[in-house]
């Protein structure tokens, strides 16, 4: 048996590696048995067949079988299935990097490790034939709904802080804003969409941005009925329109394979800096309109 030439360390990391990869063969089965999209089925299948390869050879070492990570199944078939397939694979794909790191640890008893690793990293290029599906089609519209409330509103709601400073009026011309600018930015990415001649949805594409731009802007102007204090709601406001940033560029930034870094510092200083203008155009319109509410 193969597994008598392992010292203990090496098999416990073999052992691991093999129930790793016998997981990600039933996600991928799982993924590929949800998805209608023929060309992403069998994409899929090859990749969960060669996920079960692997497994394969390590069992051949080990001389032992391993139970797959059941929970590790459901969490990334569900984040799959709500996040988007693409996204759900590439966040699995990168805990892989850890795995990268064991082959070659393991490549220096057992050369087989080095042609499996291969194997994974030539994954990341298949994955990229997966980013076909609908959402990511119309990311550039989420994206545009999401940023025309992050900079405008923030800074409508920060200057108004000041300008009007009571909690109730600054919700009510926060609402109208709000809802003003979603009608505005669909009317606008219909038309542009209609009129770009690609074969993306006028219909989807209003959607999708008006979406993104409804629940941002509730999600921006929620503290000011939370609180009457001006002061706490404008801080929750900001704490909140960093959330919403954060959260929408790890997406992209693993949906995409673009830079977290990059895209959170870039969205968070346009949307705080306009914030924090308009914050000192409302205290500049409060002394000299000598605006007392």
């Amino acid at each position: 048996m193969k597994a008598r030439m392992l010292d203990q360390a090496t098999k416990k990391k073999l052992l691991s590696a093999q129930r790793n990869e016998i997981t990600e063969h039933f996600i991928y089965e799982k993924l590929s048995q949800s998805t209608k999209d023929s060309h992403n089925k069998e994409i899929l299948k090859r990749i969960s067949g060669d996920e079960l390869e692997h497994h394969n050879v390590w069992k051949e070492y080990t001389g032992e079988d391993v139970a797959p990570d059941r929970l590790k199944i459901w969490m990334y078939y569900l984040i799959s299935r709500i996040l988007g397939i693409t996204f759900g694979i590439k966040l699995m794909e990168r805990g892989e990097e850890q795995a990268q790191e064991t082959y070659e640890e393991i490549a220096k008893v057992m050369p087989a490790a080095k042609d499996i690793a291969k194997e994974e990293d030539e994954h990341e290029k298949q994955l990229i034939d997966l980013i076909d599906e609908e959402r990511l089609k119309y990311t550039g519209d989420i994206v545009r709904g999401m940023n025309v409330a992050l900079v405008e509103l923030t800074g409508a709601l920060a200057g108004l802080t000041l300008a009007i400073p009571n909690t109730r009026l600054i919700l009510t011309a926060g609402l109208i804003t709000g809802i003003v600018m979603t009608l505005s930015l669909a009317s606008t990415e219909y038309l542009a969409t209609r009129t770009s001649g690609g074969i993306r949805s006028p219909l989807k594409a209003v959607v999708y941005a008006g979406l993104a731009n409804i629940f941002t802007v509730l999600f921006l102007i929620f503290p000011y009925l939370l609180f009457t204090n001006i002061y706490y709601s404008l801080g929750l406001m900001i704490l909140n329109a960093i959330i919403v940033i954060f959260l929408f560029s790890f997406y992209i930034s693993v949906a995409k394979d673009i830079s977290f870094k990059k895209r959170f510092l870039e969205t968070s200083l346009i949307s705080l800096g306009v914030a924090a203008l308009a914050f000192g155009i409302g205290l500049l319109a409060r002394i000299f309109l000598h605006v007392e509410i």
